[in-house]
């Protein structure tokens, strides 16, 4: 820069920023803005050649000071003479121009109120003989800048603030969402005592001052009270709201007990309602069953039903009659009996058949279905293969020629699509089923009656359905075929039976939990039933499903009820409680259900009781049976349970849950007998 008055030039800039290196080395002078890291030019004057000593003891103080004719807006560089060159003064600045100001060599600091201007030109030599003028924005500091640490010069005295960075602080970007700082956020409180002012005053007349007695009001003393008085006023008082306020309270809770009792009451009848309902639905389900029996418990519930009436015509003869009128109304109650049971026949081979038609339809129906997965949302999806398209196409074929009193036509059509679809497969089968389909329509073209045609369509529908069962013809059938493919499967896990001499699956014995051996299947079971003792097990079999329902919901991991079979069961509730409830002694093993008698161990034929569904319910709610149950009632049910526990003793299978709960029950007793000597 250039000064008329002073005569000397330096190159300068007031940090903003912009021009201002980052991690000066060298530091800034106190009050200055410059970096020599930007490495400024000092110009010596003509006729002047300063030592490297001198210099290097009066740059620091240079690279901090300014002439005080700068402050008047801009400045211009002094122009270099020809036989002035630049000269590197210091190790560590590439280009350094010295000032003419000798003042400014003796180490004197510009005082702090000095002023940038905003602009200044600096001349800049760029060749040998050229220069070119720079104009220099100075930017002025929108902050102030943090204190980075230092040094003093020893020998002169100046300090140097280091500089850590001169580029503008990046914005954060606008979000668009205002923001508030902690103080903006928090109340600020104090706490301050204040004492308020009690000062007052009174107006009085007197001599030269008249004040009016207009709005003046004459107060005269009431009758005095004393502080007992006020309290009993008081007591008085409060004793009337109470009254009210009883009063209040007892209405209202009279109105919550009467709409209390009438919801109970409701509740009650609608009970009793959904009862009878039941019972009634019950006997008409029962009748129903009796009328048009189908399954085999419908079966099972006839012939009891006819033991029943033989027995009581039976007694009934032998207690009114005697003599050969006897002998001849015992021979017509016999004879009666046999047209009962053969009238039960019918039905049943009529049954058998309706179930076996059904039993088809549903099995073919399972190799028609497609392939089903649920997925992670809960929804099912269905896949149809080639497999079940298969299936779906026999199942269809089969359900037409299966159709009766359809037109001759129809029925010529459907004889002909079963015939194209057999003899896709060259087998003695197809062969057999493609003759019997031929006969059949030259039949139909001679106008045969269909009375006639019925045993060729059963041979028809039994060969077809004889196809449909074979692996190769129906491939999704093989999934599905109770007799496994492989005859050699056949010699594992079968049993003979030596009543009706067939060998059978083990599913089709019923095994007690009494029995060492594998003895008759379920039919000979269900025929010597049938024949001799004419039980029914739907009651007993209704408690036995709902005992087990009950103890998997326990999720205790119990076993043994699933070692009971229906002849323990029965003897259970017939031998040893009787077939009536324990507390209320009904009879109706519909209404009765066998629950824990101790919910905490799991059920046990010892460790139960048979009650009605009620008392079921009420009964699980206890947790203490000492205090809840009579001392009488308590040793009856443990007399039960010694019964049972004695039956049950002879079954192997029962013995090793029974060896393990006496050693539960003496590990319990000792801990109760130590627990009584600590106490003492």
């Amino acid at each position: 820069m250039e000064d008329a008055s002073d005569g000397f030039e330096a190159v300068t800039s007031e940090g903003s920023g912009a021009e201002q290196s980052p991690a000066s080395s060298q530091g800034k002078a106190v009050g200055e803005a410059g970096d020599p890291a930007e490495k400024p030019l000092l110009l010596e004057p003509a006729g002047t050649a300063p030592s490297e000593e001198g210099w290097d003891q009066q740059s620091p103080s240079q690279n901090s000071v300014l002439p005080e004719s700068t402050a008047n807006g801009t400045e211009t560089a002094s122009m270099i003479k020809d036989n002035e060159t630049p000269r590197r003064t210091g190790p560590d600045f590439d280009e350094i121009v010295q000032s003419e100001n000798q003042e400014c060599l003796s180490g004197e600091v510009i005082p702090q109120d000095y002023h940038m201007p905003d602009v200044i030109t600096v001349r800049v030599q760029t060749g040998s003989n050229s220069f070119q003028e720079v104009v220099v924005k100075v930017e002025r500091p929108t902050y102030n800048k943090p204190f980075l640490g230092g040094f003093r010069n020893i020998s002169t005295g100046v300090e140097f603030h280091n500089a850590g960075s001169q580029t503008k602080p990046k914005k954060r970007p606008d979000k668009g969402i205002q923001l508030f700082c902690r103080e903006t956020q928090t109340a600020v409180e104090k706490n301050t005592r204040q004492q308020t002012r009690n000062t007052t005053s009174t107006q009085m007349t007197k001599i030269g001052l008249y004040v009016s007695n207009t709005t003046d009001k004459l107060i005269t003393p009431g009758k005095y009270f004393t502080a007992e008085e006020y309290h009993k006023r008081r007591l008085e008082a409060v004793i009337v709201l109470q009254k009210y306020f009883r009063r209040w309270h007892a209405v209202h809770l009279l109105q919550n007990l009467k709409e209390q009792k009438r919801l109970r009451l409701a509740r009650e009848a609608q009970e009793e309602l959904q009862k009878k309902w039941e019972k009634e639905e019950k006997l008409r389900r029962e009748y129903e069953k009796k009328l048009n029996p189908k399954t085999k418990e419908d079966f099972e519930l006839l012939y009891h039903d006819l033991e029943l009436w033989m027995q009581e015509e039976t007694e009934r003869i032998n207690r009114t009659l005697t003599g050969a009128k006897r002998k001849a109304a015992l021979c017509a109650l016999l004879e009666e009996e046999t047209e009962l049971i053969a009238c039960i026949g019918m039905h049943k081979l009529n049954a058998n058949m309706e179930n076996q038609r059904k039993a088809v339809l549903h099995f073919l129906g399972k190799c028609a279905q497609p392939r089903r997965w649920k997925a992670f949302d809960g929804k099912i999806t269905e896949m149809d293969t080639q497999n079940s398209l298969r299936g779906k196409e026999l199942l269809e074929i089969y359900r037409s020629i299966n159709t009766r009193d359809i037109p001759k036509d129809e029925r010529t059509s459907v004889l002909l699509t079963l015939k194209w679809t057999v003899k896709e497969h060259e087998c003695k089968l197809t062969q057999e089923i493609v003759a019997l389909i031929d006969r059949e329509i030259d039949l139909l073209s001679r106008d045969v009656k269909e009375s006639n045609l019925e045993g060729l369509r059963k041979r028809i529908c039994t060969l077809f359905l004889q196809y449909i069962k074979t692996p190769e013809f129906n491939p999704q059938v093989a999934g599905l075929l109770k007799v496994p493919q492989d005859p050699l499967k056949l010699y594992k896990n079968v049993y003979f039976c030596h009543s009706c001499e067939k060998y059978l699956p083990p599913t089709e014995f019923p095994i007690p939990a009494s029995s060492h051996t594998i003895g008759r299947c379920r039919s000979c079971y269900q025929l010597d039933n049938e024949a001799r003792k004419r039980e029914a097990y739907f009651k007993y079999r209704l408690i036995l499903e709902n005992l087990r329902k009950s103890e998997v919901d326990y999720q205790d991991d119990s076993k043994i009820v699933f070692l009971v079979q229906l002849p323990d069961m029965q003897y259970l509730i017939e031998h040893i409680w009787n077939c009536q409830s324990a507390l209320s002694a009904c009879s109706n093993l519909y209404d009765l259900v066998m629950v824990r008698w101790d919910k905490q161990h799991e059920w046990s034929p010892w460790n139960t009781i048979l009650l009605t569904k009620e008392e079921a319910d009420a009964h699980l709610k206890l947790s203490n049976l000492q205090k809840t149950y009579e001392a009488p009632f308590i040793y009856r049910i443990e007399q039960k349970h010694i019964r049972a526990k004695n039956y049950f003793a002879r079954i192997p299978a029962m013995s090793s849950f029974l060896h393990r709960n006496n050693k539960e029950s003496n590990a319990n007793s000792d801990k109760k007998h130590s627990s009584v000597k600590l106490k003492k």
